[in-house]
């Protein structure tokens, strides 16, 4: 990972998408397999007229904390740059926020909740 590439963002629905990674960083972003525990996912409708457009979908996928170890969700950690970052900030609903997370494997990621 080079120094412009240092920012870590879990991921775990539709910017896993190559097409989405390439609208939105202009290039598929290097990724490697990632596990966040204590959390689930959750399904949400969707009043956001820009998701629809562009995904055609009318739900989104959603973290929810549980603090249980068992739990576990599958995904990915994005390797970009603080641009890219910014760039995935936009693309967000404005109910996200990006915050930090531990990953099960130690590292700190970034991650929409």
């Amino acid at each position: 990972m080079t120094a412009d590439r240092d920012e870590l963002l879990f991921v775990y629905g539709a910017l896993r998408r190559p097409d989405l990674q390439l609208d939105t960083f202009g290039r598929r972003a290097a990724a490697t397999p990632a596990l966040l525990a204590g959390y689930t996912t959750d399904v949400v409708g969707i009043a956001d007229e820009r998701f629809g457009d562009r995904e055609g979908a009318t739900v989104q996928t959603v973290l929810r904390r549980t603090g249980h170890a068992r739990d576990k969700v599958v995904g990915e950690v994005l390797h970009l740059s603080l641009f890219e970052l910014e760039a995935a900030d936009e693309v967000q609903f404005a109910t996200f926020r990006r915050t930090r997370v531990r990953l099960s494997d130690g590292k700190d990621a970034w991650v929409y909740l």
